[in-house]
């Protein structure tokens, strides 16, 4: 599969510092770019399971993860298709609290992020522990929208928007290492905006 590298911004006289380098601000715009096609998932139908190395596997219904004590996210999201949105609010249940629930064995190190599409990501621990993930419902005070990954989306801000899954479904937790859809297809593993990890050998 051919890559295309993506455009390096819109000018530089005025650059916002909290946009990494090769990125624009979309302003008022949340462009919407999907890999496979939108689907409608009912919140009667909505779950989220978390499974591999852990001690009490287990899923929530959309009753119950709302249950969970709330989480809100405040601050910027940026796309490897060059694109930021500054200053988005989300709220959601933080990644901390649905682990803690299961209890994440010594010998995990990585996690395979899963869409009830069948899309997968895959991500360090370390990178969706320690307050820097959610799963999130709501952006700037609405319900997210299916185009954006509603009913329900994972939220990894400080890395790259295709590391935050639209449409979770869960988590399986790993030892190893395994590449996910857009990995398996040339793009960087972790895909830190700062370091314009883009692509393999970025």
């Amino acid at each position: 599969m051919a890559i295309t590298r993506g455009f390096t911004g819109r000018g530089r006289a005025t650059r916002d510092p909290r946009l990494p380098p090769g990125q624009y601000d979309a302003k008022d715009d949340w462009p919407v770019l999907n890999a496979e096609a939108t689907p409608r998932i009912g919140t009667d139908r909505w779950t989220f399971t978390i499974e591999g190395l852990v001690d009490r596997p287990r899923s929530w219904t959309w009753d119950e993860i709302h249950a969970l004590p709330g989480s809100r996210y405040s601050g910027d999201i940026h796309c490897v298709t060059t694109w930021s949105k500054l200053g988005m609010t989300f709220d959601g249940v933080s990644v901390d609290t649905l682990l803690d629930a299961v209890g994440v064995q010594p010998e995990a190190k990585f996690v395979m992020a899963t869409a009830h599409t069948g899309y997968t990501t895959n991500l360090p621990l370390e990178d969706v522990t320690g307050g820097k993930a959610w799963v999130v419902w709501q952006a700037d005070g609405r319900p997210l929208t299916v185009e954006h990954g509603g009913p329900a989306r994972l939220l990894v801000p400080h890395l790259y928007f295709w590391k935050s899954a639209k449409w979770a479904s869960g988590l399986r937790v790993m030892a190893e290492d395994e590449q996910g859809f857009w990995e398996r297809n040339g793009y960087h593993d972790r895909g830190d905006p700062w370091l314009e990890q883009r692509y393999q050998g970025d």
